[in-house]
């Protein structure tokens, strides 16, 4: 009984080393490495696309601060491009 035991963990280890083994032997093929690079180009594609929606957002915010300190001591009110007094 033992020795059967044995007997499956020993094919148990080989069919799990023999996938892994075939999963690697397929990343170093041209079609596993072109895999891997359109995985790394889709992350880093989206990553730039969050840097650029964090720098466009702190942009707003800070405009924002800046025309209100401009609001708050000259009284010209800011919109846009466009600026027009306060007591208008």
């Amino acid at each position: 009984m033992s020795r059967l035991f044995w007997l499956g963990v020993g094919v148990a280890a080989g069919v799990a080393l023999s996938r892994k083994l075939r999963e690697k032997a397929y990343q170093a093929t041209p079609a596993g490495v072109a895999e891997n690079v359109s995985d790394a180009m889709r992350e880093l594609a989206g990553a730039v696309g969050a840097f650029g929606a964090d720098v466009r957002a702190g942009m707003q915010e800070r405009e924002k601060e800046l025309q209100d300190v401009v609001t708050e001591r000259s009284g010209v009110r800011l919109h846009g491009a466009r600026a027009r007094r306060a007591d208008d």
